[in-house]
């Protein structure tokens, strides 16, 4: 799958990232450079590769503020940050408890390939579950986890499963697919691990 790839650091024009109106400015600029929507929904990585700090005011704006508009607007972009050190990743978590959300967070190799993923934030357990069988089915509906788990977890209503997927979508942690009336998931990242 091909996706967008935004360069934080050219976005801003800086490597240390600081205040609620850069974020805010940040979000409009990477609105503007991912250009007009994808035919099918894709992940659009914030890449951070570049960027030494970026404090909790500026993420809260440029990457949660993003991805809820994003997510609230039924855009096909999927906002995942990709490749931030360790520091950025610790004020992103702090922002994911406090707004008691969850964002993917992906590392990726030199030729662009995900080599690993992970969420920063929590999931509840019925929800982190479900995230690891879209995960390892690589596409999925409400029915087939129904049918193949829904025993296993006490849970045989469709719409219970329905409403798990619907979490992870606004969430933007897995992408949903429409074929008619139907509804179908997939991971953001089938190869990653």
């Amino acid at each position: 799958m091909r996706y967008a790839v935004i360069d934080m650091k050219k976005v801003a024009g800086q490597e240390i990232l600081t205040g609620a109106a850069a974020g805010k400015a940040s979000a409009l600029a990477i609105v503007e450079k991912a250009g007009k929507e994808p035919a099918d929904p894709s992940p659009l990585l914030l890449d951070f590769s570049a960027i030494k700090v970026a404090t909790a005011s500026y993420l809260r704006e440029a990457v949660f503020a993003l991805k809820s508009y994003l997510r609230g607007s039924a855009s096909k972009f999927y906002p995942v940050v990709a490749n931030a050190n360790e520091a950025v990743r610790e004020e992103l978590a702090v922002i994911a408890e406090a707004r008691s959300d969850a964002l993917l967070v992906i590392e990726t190799t030199g030729s662009g390939a995900v080599k690993r993923q992970s969420i920063i934030g929590s999931l509840d357990p019925k929800q982190a579950t479900t995230f690891e069988r879209v995960n390892e089915l690589k596409e999925t509906d409400a029915s087939s986890l129904m049918e193949m788990f829904g025993s296993v977890e006490k849970t045989t209503s469709t719409t219970a499963w329905n409403n798990r997927l619907a979490s992870l979508v606004s969430r933007g942690l897995i992408l949903e697919f429409s074929r008619g009336r139907a509804k179908f998931y997939q991971p953001l990242f089938k190869e990653a691990r």
